[in-house]
């Protein structure tokens, strides 16, 4: 994001609220000097309704927060306008965001068996010095065999005034949301000191002023970059899905049947695809990789041998692993590219079978 320069007409947060919007981020408006939404009007105030029932949303009014979140140019300029010297936040959900949220809070530091929900850490593993989510991501990440999110310049990050980063990700799959999280949660955490914001949050603008600094954009990069594979498979096995592709008794791609493939090809794959398709039903633990493997596998050998067309076949195998993990794409296509390579080297003939 890069930090525009306000006239004596326009604030900076209001020039940075319509940039927000002109990305396709729904923002609204925050307390001056503060990073909590704008309080609501006298009227929701006293009768404490939910969002949904709240007249003031659709009639323009900044009252429930990230819940009255908009990119339209109208409102935003009537808000900023009202009060210049509000921050701006960002609705996470709205805006397929997802943030990683790293503090660095003197805090006692908590039991191993807390620093990383679901991972156990043997006592042998040396933890001198570790004292903020900075350290825990880091050593999420280091078990990942991966670079750690705080020091990834191709995504937007944004130093907090608490010596915090605000790690800013595309979701690159919308169809899978994702819910927000405290480090300190017993139930749903990413690491400990490590909070997320995504759907049903929000995340503070670059420029944001607060009593206690500014929140300013740090290293190359102005915009998000899509979630990384690996930290997407670690929210899911967190437990940080909140909707997921729905999963029939028998998916629909399995039933369809394309006109130039014969149905004795399809006795064989369809029970394979199945098995890929019904993984979606476990983040983790379900052979995903094998099935999808072998059905693969399986699917190039009956092209090869002239039962199934090759496209169709490939499309079969992409929809029953999109049904069942849509965040990792990229994997899922190197997966079937190599499986129907080395199964298209033997052909699989159906002479004999029923």
């Amino acid at each position: 994001m890069r930090e525009p320069a306000a006239t004596q007409q326009t604030s900076t947060s209001h020039v940075v609220a319509r940039w927000c919007a002109e990305q396709g981020w729904p923002v609204h408006p925050l307390s001056p000097g503060r990073k909590t939404p704008t309080a609501n009007c006298q009227a929701c105030k006293d009768k404490h309704h939910s969002p949904a029932g709240c007249a003031c949303i659709p009639a323009g009014r900044p009252c429930h927060g990230f819940h009255a979140a908009t990119t339209s140019a109208t409102r935003i300029n009537a808000w900023w306008s009202q009060r210049p010297s509000c921050g701006v936040g960002v609705a996470c959900g709205g805006a397929d965001l997802i943030v990683i949220d790293i503090d660095a809070h003197s805090a006692p530091v908590p039991d191993r068996g807390r620093l990383l929900p679901g991972i156990p850490i043997h006592d042998s593993v040396n933890l001198h010095g570790l004292a903020s989510g900075f350290d825990t991501l880091a050593l999420l990440a280091a078990l990942r065999g991966q670079p750690s999110p705080a020091q990834d310049d191709s995504t937007l990050r944004v130093r907090t005034p608490s010596g915090g980063l605000h790690v800013w990700y595309r979701n690159p799959y919308p169809a899978t949301r994702f819910r927000c999280s405290t480090g300190s949660s017993p139930k749903v955490a990413l690491a400990w000191q490590v909070d997320v914001r995504a759907d049903g949050g929000y995340i503070v603008a670059p420029t944001t002023r607060t009593a206690d600094g500014t929140y300013l954009r740090e290293g190359p990069s102005h915009l998000p970059a899509p979630l990384p594979e690996w930290l997407g498979e670690e929210l899911v096995r967190t437990g940080h899905t909140i909707r997921r592709p729905p999963v029939s008794s028998r998916p629909a791609i399995i039933s369809r049947r394309r006109t130039r493939t014969p149905v004795r090809a399809h006795r064989v794959l369809d029970p394979l695809l199945l098995e890929v398709a019904e993984c979606a039903a476990t983040s983790e633990g379900a052979a995903f990789t094998e099935k999808l493997n072998k059905a693969a596998y399986t699917a190039g050998g009956l092209a090869a041998a002239g039962h199934l067309d090759e496209p169709a076949a490939r499309a079969l195998l992409r929809e029953a692993a999109e049904t069942a993990r849509p965040w990792q794409s990229a994997r899922n296509e190197r997966i079937i590219d190599d499986a129907l390579a080395a199964g298209s080297a033997r052909p699989l003939h159906l002479e004999g079978r029923s």
